[in-house]
Protein backbone atom coordinates (compact mmCIF):
# COMPACT_ATOMS: atom_id res chain seq x y z
CA UNK A 1 0.00 0.00 0.00
CA UNK A 2 1.45 3.47 -1.10
CA UNK A 3 1.47 6.56 1.20
CA UNK A 4 0.63 9.16 -1.03
CA UNK A 5 0.26 12.67 0.16
CA UNK A 6 0.35 16.33 -2.24
CA UNK A 7 4.02 17.69 -2.80
CA UNK A 8 5.75 18.77 -5.55
CA UNK A 9 9.45 18.09 -5.15
CA UNK A 10 11.74 17.86 -7.91
CA UNK A 11 13.00 14.41 -8.51
CA UNK A 12 10.89 12.46 -6.14
CA UNK A 13 9.36 9.63 -6.92
CA UNK A 14 5.44 9.92 -7.32
CA UNK A 15 2.53 9.98 -9.98
CA UNK A 16 0.32 13.22 -11.39
CA UNK A 17 -3.32 12.53 -10.62
CA UNK A 18 -5.15 16.36 -12.78
CA UNK A 19 -2.77 18.75 -11.08
CA UNK A 20 -1.35 17.54 -8.26
CA UNK A 21 1.59 15.52 -7.84
CA UNK A 22 1.42 12.86 -5.30
CA UNK A 23 4.72 11.55 -3.37
CA UNK A 24 5.08 7.94 -3.15
CA UNK A 25 7.02 7.79 0.72
CA UNK A 26 7.59 4.25 0.43
CA UNK A 27 9.37 4.58 -2.85
CA UNK A 28 10.93 7.34 -1.36
CA UNK A 29 11.91 5.71 1.69
CA UNK A 30 13.27 2.62 -0.14
CA UNK A 31 15.59 4.97 -2.31
CA UNK A 32 17.02 6.26 0.76
CA UNK A 33 17.49 2.55 2.55
CA UNK A 34 15.50 3.69 5.34
CA UNK A 35 13.04 1.44 7.34
CA UNK A 36 9.48 3.46 7.93
CA UNK A 37 6.12 2.08 9.17
CA UNK A 38 2.32 3.61 8.91
CA UNK A 39 0.35 3.51 12.10
CA UNK A 40 -2.86 4.53 12.52
CA UNK A 41 -4.52 5.88 16.16
CA UNK A 42 -5.60 2.85 18.15
CA UNK A 43 -9.08 2.26 18.91
CA UNK A 44 -10.01 4.51 21.53
CA UNK A 45 -13.36 3.19 23.72
CA UNK A 46 -13.86 6.76 25.01
CA UNK A 47 -15.05 7.27 21.58
CA UNK A 48 -16.86 4.93 19.72
CA UNK A 49 -18.09 6.41 17.30
CA UNK A 50 -17.22 6.60 13.43
CA UNK A 51 -16.74 10.54 13.89
CA UNK A 52 -13.20 11.04 15.35
CA UNK A 53 -13.44 14.89 15.80
CA UNK A 54 -13.82 14.92 19.44
CA UNK A 55 -11.03 12.24 19.58
CA UNK A 56 -9.33 14.39 17.24
CA UNK A 57 -9.62 17.58 19.87
CA UNK A 58 -8.51 15.37 22.71
CA UNK A 59 -5.64 14.27 21.89
CA UNK A 60 -4.31 17.40 20.57
CA UNK A 61 -5.47 19.30 23.96
CA UNK A 62 -3.69 16.48 25.98
CA UNK A 63 -0.35 16.90 23.88
CA UNK A 64 -0.20 20.26 24.96
CA UNK A 65 -1.34 19.80 28.19
CA UNK A 66 1.12 17.21 28.91
CA UNK A 67 3.96 18.94 27.49
CA UNK A 68 3.10 21.99 29.61
CA UNK A 69 2.99 19.92 33.00
CA UNK A 70 5.84 17.56 32.35
CA UNK A 71 7.79 20.00 30.27
CA UNK A 72 9.05 19.84 26.66
CA UNK A 73 11.51 16.83 27.40
CA UNK A 74 9.03 14.25 28.41
CA UNK A 75 8.73 12.10 25.49
CA UNK A 76 5.34 9.69 26.52
CA UNK A 77 3.60 12.80 25.40
CA UNK A 78 3.95 12.30 21.68
CA UNK A 79 2.07 9.87 21.76
CA UNK A 80 -0.88 12.18 21.79
CA UNK A 81 0.83 14.49 18.75
CA UNK A 82 0.96 10.92 16.94
CA UNK A 83 -2.46 10.12 17.40
CA UNK A 84 -3.82 13.84 16.54
CA UNK A 85 -1.23 14.18 13.39
CA UNK A 86 -2.77 11.31 12.05
CA UNK A 87 -6.91 11.79 13.25
CA UNK A 88 -6.83 15.68 12.58
CA UNK A 89 -7.02 18.21 9.41
CA UNK A 90 -3.67 20.13 8.90
CA UNK A 91 -5.72 23.00 8.39
CA UNK A 92 -7.38 22.51 12.15
CA UNK A 93 -4.07 22.11 13.40
CA UNK A 94 -2.50 25.19 11.93
CA UNK A 95 -5.66 27.12 13.21
CA UNK A 96 -5.18 26.08 16.86
CA UNK A 97 -1.49 26.72 16.83
CA UNK A 98 -2.28 30.42 15.46
CA UNK A 99 -4.75 30.73 18.07
CA UNK A 100 -2.59 29.12 21.26
CA UNK A 101 -0.31 31.77 20.00
CA UNK A 102 -2.26 34.54 19.95
CA UNK A 103 -3.77 33.88 23.41
CA UNK A 104 -7.28 32.45 22.69
CA UNK A 105 -7.34 29.17 22.23
CA UNK A 106 -10.54 27.92 23.17
CA UNK A 107 -9.47 24.37 24.98
CA UNK A 108 -8.63 24.16 28.43
CA UNK A 109 -4.15 23.30 28.32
Amino acid sequence: MKNLFHHHLPGWPGTHIGSKFYVDMSALMEEQGKDYSLKTAPFDARFPNQNQTRNCWQNYVDYHRCHKIKGEDYTPCDYFKRVYQSMCPNAWVEKWDEQREAGNFPGKI
